[in-house]
C-alpha cells in the first residue's frame, strides 16, 4: 500500500466541482485513467496503491468492474452538472497493480461503459498494463477485441538476480512470449524497465535493454529506481542489507540506454521515455505532461480537470462502500492557483522533447534569462533552440532535469 493522501480540502460527498474546472474546457482533452489495484505479491519496491489478497478486508476482485463501472456512471453526472462542455475521451489507460490479474471481460466491461458514458474518439490509444505472467494470445485477442490496442508490459530486467532483488514474480522469458502474440495480433507495445536495483551492474543493465531492443517493441521507458519510505526495499537498505542506488551509475546507465535506444531507431520524447517515432509515443502520459484533463477511477486514483484535483480513498473495501452510498470516492481535492498551475506547466514541459517555451518559464521567474544563460553555457539546453525561444534539454541537460526545475522555481 502507497503511503499518506495528500493533505487537501474536503471532497463533497456530491462529487460537485467548482466553477473554474469549466472554465476553458472546450480547449483541453479528456481522458480516463482506470486503477485495478490487485496484485499476487508486494514487489519489495512499489509504493503503488496495491492489495494482495490478503489485504481486500472483505472486497472481491470479482466485483471490482461492476464497482468501477458505478464510478464511470457517476463521473458522467458530475461532469454534466458542473455545465461541461461534452467531450469524447482521447485516451484510457489501464493501470496498478496488474490489471490483467482480472478476466479480460472485466476489462472490456470497464471500458464499454466508459464509452457508453463519454464515447471514445476514434482510433483512441486504450491501454493496459501487463504482468506477462498473467496473459497469453487468448487473452490478448479478447482484450483486442474489447477495443484495446496498446499493452504495456512490466519487465523491469532481464536478469534474474535483478528480478529477485526487485522481488518481481514473472519469468522474464514471458515478456518476449506476451509481445510477440500482442504485435501477432496488431495490438502497440511498450516495456518497462527499472534501472539502478542494489547491485546491479552497467553490464547487466546493458543486457536488459538489448534484450527489450531485440523484442522489437514500439515504445520502451525506463526509469530509475527511486527508493521510497515505507517500502521494504527502503528498510532493507537502511539495514544495511542491500546497498542504496549510487547516483554516477544511475546516470550512466542512462547514458547506455539513450545510446542504445538511439541506436535502434529510438527518440526519447520524454526524460524517461522513447518510442519509434512519433506515431509510437505514449499519448496518454503526453496528456498528463500537458496538463489536460483526466478522470482517476479506483481506489487511490487522482482526476484533475481545469485546475481542480481530487484524489480517491485509498482502501478497495471503503471505496466500493463510498460509491454504493451514492457518494463521490474522493477523500479530498485542492483548487490550483494560477501560480501553482504555471508551476507545474514547468516541472512537466521542461521534462519532453518539444521542450519548455521561454516566455513561460520568464513568467514564472524573472530572472529566468540569466538562468537560462547559465543553462546555454553548461550545456543543458540546445542553444540554437533557446534563443529560438524554447528550452529543449540536451543529454547532460536531461540527468540533471530536476535541479534545471528546482532553480527555474526557487523563489
Amino acid at each position: 500500500m502507497a503511503g499518506p493522501l495528500p493533505i487537501g480540502d474536503p471532497a463533497p460527498a456530491d462529487g460537485s466541482l467548482p466553477a473554474q474546472a469549466a472554465v476553458g474546457a472546450a480547449d483541453r482533452t479528456f481522458h480516463a485513467y482506470v486503477h485495478i489495484p490487485f496484485c499476487t505479491v508486494r514487489c519489495g519496491y512499489c509504493d503503488f496503491n496495491t492489495y494482495t489478497a490478503g489485504e481486500l478486508a472483505g472486497a472481491r476482485q470479482s466485483d471490482y468492474a461492476d464497482v468501477l463501472i458505478a464510478e464511470v456512471k457517476f463521473s458522467a453526472q458530475v461532469i454534466m452538472d458542473a455545465g461541461l462542455p461534452k467531450r469524447k475521451l482521447s485516451t484510457v489507460f489501464f493501470g496498478g497493480g496488474t490489471p490483467t490479474l482480472l478476466p479480460a471481460s472485466d476489462l472490456a466491461r470497464i471500458l464499454e461503459a466508459l464509452r457508453n458514458a463519454f464515447e471514445i474518439v476514434e482510433d483512441a490509444e486504450v491501454t493496459t498494463e501487463a504482468n506477462p505472467d498473467t496473459v497469453d494470445a487468448d487473452y490478448l485477442r479478447e482484450l483486442r477485441n474489447g477495443g484495446f490496442n496498446r499493452v504495456s508490459f512490466g519487465m523491469q530486467s532481464a536478469v534474474s538476480s535483478v528480478l529477485a532483488t526487485l522481488e518481481r514474480s514473472h519469468n522474464p522469458e514471458n515478456v518476449s512470449i506476451g509481445v510477440a502474440a500482442a504485435k501477432e495480433l496488431g495490438l502497440k507495445t511498450s516495456v518497462d524497465l527499472i534501472y539502478g536495483a542494489p547491485g546491479e551492474t552497467l553490464a547487466e543493465w546493458r543486457q536488459s535493454v538489448e534484450t527489450a531492443i531485440a523484442m522489437q517493441p514500439d515504445h520502451i521507458s525506463a526509469y530509475a529506481l527511486i527508493v521510497e519510505d515505507g517500502t521494504k526495499l527502503a528498510r532493507q537498505i537502511k539495514a544495511g542489507q542491500l546497498a542504496e542506488p549510487d547516483e554516477d551509475l544511475q546516470a550512466d546507465k542512462y547514458e547506455l540506454a539513450d545510446s542504445l535506444l538511439a541506436d535502434a531507431g529510438f527518440d526519447w520524447y520524454e526524460v524517461s521515455n522513447w518510442s519509434r517515432g512519433s506515431e509510437n509515443l505514449s499519448a496518454h502520459n503526453i496528456s498528463y505532461w500537458a496538463s489536460q484533463d483526466w478522470w482517476g477511477y479506483g481506489p487511490g486514483a487522482h482526476s484533475h480537470v481545469g485546475g481542480v484535483r481530487w484524489w480517491n480513498v485509498k482502501h478497495p473495501t471503503s471505496f466500493a462502500a463510498k460509491l454504493a452510498e451514492g457518494n463521490s470516492p474522493a477523500a479530498g481535492r485542492e483548487t490550483l492557483s494560477e501560480r501553482t498551475r504555471l508551476e507545474e506547466r514547468v516541472l512537466l514541459e521542461i521534462r519532453i522533447s518539444e521542450g519548455l517555451s521561454v516566455d513561460l518559464a520568464k513568467k514564472v521567474n524573472p530572472d529566468a534569462g540569466k538562468l537560462i544563460a547559465g543553462f546555454i553555457a553548461d550545456e543543458l539546453v540546445d542553444a540554437k533552440a533557446a534563443i529560438g525561444g524554447v528550452l529543449k534539454l540536451t543529454l547532460k541537460g536531461r540527468l540533471l532535469a530536476d535541479s534545471l526545475v528546482r532553480k527555474l522555481l526557487a523563489d
